[in-house]
């Protein structure tokens, strides 16, 4: 069956992935940021974390996010206590991502909470939650892919391409990700 076949047959499939509200939302906070987050100095975290409540997203009063983040949805962004999204980092929240107290997300990481069902004619986006556990690092661009879990006081190196998920305590680098040894634990 063609992909225009299956359209006739089912027109409710191939539509969008998400609701018209649901893009209108995403539409005007892709404005709002633009406008009054992005471009606000480094310092000014209460303020961003401000604009990103009004617009759904559950944030400790500690929590860092730089203004050259970008956030897809902010009704699917979780940050507990002094957690700190850097300079760069790509948040695709489809899914929910979660980043737990004191994990650090470093410059221009990417958290990818979405994926597609290659078998689907329609390709749909599918979203998948991500977890960042407490004490966790997900260094310099690095990637996290859709539905992995970083364990708590895990370590993604540098570059490191995560598509599963990464066990408490581990350092794990490279493309794909792999064990490169135990973290040494620690608790603040």
């Amino acid at each position: 069956m063609s992909l225009l076949d299956a359209k006739l047959a089912n027109p409710r499939q191939g539509g969008p992935s998400f609701s018209l509200r649901h893009r209108l939302l995403r539409l005007a906070w892709g404005g709002v940021w633009g406008l009054l987050g992005r471009w606000s100095p480094v310092p000014f975290h209460g303020w961003r974390r401000f604009l990103l409540r009004a617009f759904g997203a559950r944030l400790h009063a500690t929590a860092r996010i730089y203004p050259s983040a970008a956030v897809w949805y902010p009704p699917n962004l979780q940050m507990g206590a002094h957690a700190v999204m850097g300079p760069g980092v790509i948040c695709y929240c489809m899914g929910r991502i979660t980043i737990d107290d004191y994990a650090v997300i470093s410059q221009r990481a990417h958290l990818c909470g979405g994926t597609h069902d290659p078998d689907d004619p329609h390709f749909q986006l599918l979203p998948k939650p991500i977890t960042v556990g407490a004490m966790a690092w997900v260094a310099a661009e690095a990637f996290v892919g859709p539905g992995v879990r970083v364990g708590e006081g895990a370590l993604i190196g540098a570059r490191g391409v995560a598509v599963k998920d990464v066990p408490d305590w581990e350092i794990w680098a490279g493309n794909p990700a792999r064990k490169i040894r135990d973290r040494r634990r620690f608790s603040l």
